[in-house]
């Protein structure tokens, strides 16, 4: 579970390669969006049905509207968090390529739209708010982007718990080596180099750009960083968690 783009396609491929016990062959044979079908979409609902289970689905669905017969299952849900200022840079060079977006025509705009939640999925800030309703479940897990690029390897071994699997270190070495930014990127069932040009414009970037953090600092200018400051604290206030935004 994320908001767009957080390191949805990092997760899926690191919980491909722990139902496999780290063997990438699945990873390496299979498109990513068909080892995890997306929940709410038409072509996801019918591939869920030939995933063998243990599942791994995809959303981005707000708490809100999200299926109502996961609260009473038994199933897990990872939610990666990401800072949104660099969630709002990437998704504003992602939106130049995917069909399904309104192309942008400045950052400045942009910045505005992500502000106000004028965007697919809607508001950053009501995303996160509504799924932390579930912090503190036993079936909720919360990991960052930047935890994730920090120490990928105590990541995966913290995923693991979660999910109730045991933490072996070759299993851990091998998650870890195959679900680096480099591997995925040279990776064509990852890096969504197969999609259509019907939906993807491959012609306008890379769907796997960097894989940093940070790279806000290389488009917001001061101004934009105060005010993007600004409204988060009005936003999130009330929301017992930090998080790390950085300055310029």
């Amino acid at each position: 579970m994320t908001f767009v783009p957080t390191g949805t396609n990092w997760m899926i491929e690191i919980l491909s390669l722990l139902r496999n016990k780290g063997d990438p062959t699945w990873c390496n044979s299979v498109p990513i969006w068909l080892r995890s079908p997306w929940y709410e979409t038409i072509e996801g609902q019918s591939q869920i049905k030939d995933v063998v289970p243990p599942r791994v689905l995809t959303s981005h669905l707000p708490f809100h509207i999200f299926a109502k017969s996961f609260f009473t299952s038994k199933a897990k849900i990872i939610y990666v968090m990401r800072n949104p200022k660099d969630i709002l840079v990437s998704l504003f060079h992602f939106s130049k390529m995917l069909h399904l977006y309104k192309e942008p025509k400045s950052l400045p705009e942009f910045f505005e739209d992500f502000l106000q939640g004028n965007i697919l999925y809607n508001s950053w800030f009501d995303h996160v708010k509504g799924w932390m309703q579930m912090k503190g479940n036993k079936n909720f897990f919360v990991i960052t982007y930047e935890e994730l690029h920090e120490d990928l390897r105590d990541s995966v071994v913290r995923i693991c718990e979660f999910l109730g699997k045991d933490v072996d270190d070759s299993l851990i070495d091998l998650v870890v080596k195959h679900s680096s930014f480099n591997v995925m990127k040279e990776n064509k069932m990852s890096n969504y180099t197969l999609i259509s040009e019907n939906f993807m414009d491959h012609t306008k970037g890379s769907f796997m750009r960097k894989g940093i953090t940070g790279d806000w600092k290389n488009h917001f200018t001061v101004a934009q960083n105060e005010y993007f400051d600004d409204f988060y604290k009005k936003k999130m206030k009330d929301l017992n968690m930090t998080f790390f935004l950085g300055t310029i």
